[in-house]
């Protein structure tokens, strides 16, 4: 049997999945998901072969989803919104199904699920720079104790690289991620976030002023009294855009 998760936060349309997907023999249904959270968890506890996945959803939407999973399913995605497509392909999803659509074009995104299930190719895993809109609106750190915590971007105050992860401050709040400092960077808006140093990446928003510090050096002083090291490239970043 063909293991399947459907993710939607509307029940009509996941009842209209479900009634198609009943229809499919060799499908089994394994979790219906009204959110992406649940979809997240869900993922992990029944390792589908397939994932029938809305794009826009409260809280996370369907390409935060696919950017969280620790499984590599096959992705169909089920939208009413067109715009998305082209995104979704990028991100290698195996179909596009756009609502309303029919029995026979859903029958026909199974028909290719078997087909890619039984020609034996390994499930790709999605690259996160292919998933993030740019430039970011928040991200998205999974904490140990299997929670997921959403930043929106606005309330970061700097980002800290940490050997292979970072630490992103936001407030008292200090979120590790499993992330190079780079790859964040290029997600993010260039225009608000500044690389001040090859180990600090600053929200301008929250820069009072800099301040010399050494011979050839400077600190970045933070509306919170925070100080962070500005190397001689960061001087020149931050200069272009103050």
């Amino acid at each position: 049997m063909i293991r399947a998760i459907v993710v939607d936060d509307e029940l009509l349309s996941r009842e209209l999945v479900r009634e198609f997907l009943a229809r499919e023999e060799d499908f089994e249904l394994v979790a219906e998901c009204a959110n992406g959270f649940e979809a997240v968890k869900a993922v992990s506890e029944h390792d589908p072969d397939v994932l029938l996945l809305d794009v826009q959803m409260p809280k996370l939407d369907g390409f935060e989803v696919l950017e969280l999973l620790d499984r590599e399913p096959i992705v169909v995605f089920v939208t009413a919104h067109d715009e998305y497509a082209i995104r979704a392909f990028e991100a290698r999803a195996l179909d596009y199904l756009l609502k309303p659509f029919s029995e026979e074009r859903f029958g026909a995104a199974m028909s290719r699920v078997r087909e890619r299930l039984s020609s034996g190719q390994a499930r790709e895993r999605v690259a996160s720079q292919e998933l993030r809109q740019r430039p970011l609106q928040r991200v998205l750190v999974r904490l140990e104790e299997g929670k997921i915590e959403v930043v929106p971007v606005a309330r970061i105050d700097y980002v800290e690289a940490q050997d292979d992860a970072i630490l992103i401050v936001s407030g008292e709040a200090r979120l590790r991620k499993q992330q190079t400092l780079g790859d964040l960077e290029r997600d993010l808006d260039p225009a608000r976030f500044v690389r001040i140093h090859r180990s600090y990446l600053l929200n301008l928003d929250r820069l009072s002023r800099v301040e010399p510090y050494a011979k050839d050096s400077r600190i970045a002083l933070l509306r919170d009294g925070t100080k962070l090291p500005v190397s001689r490239s960061g001087y020149a970043r931050l200069r272009e855009l103050l």
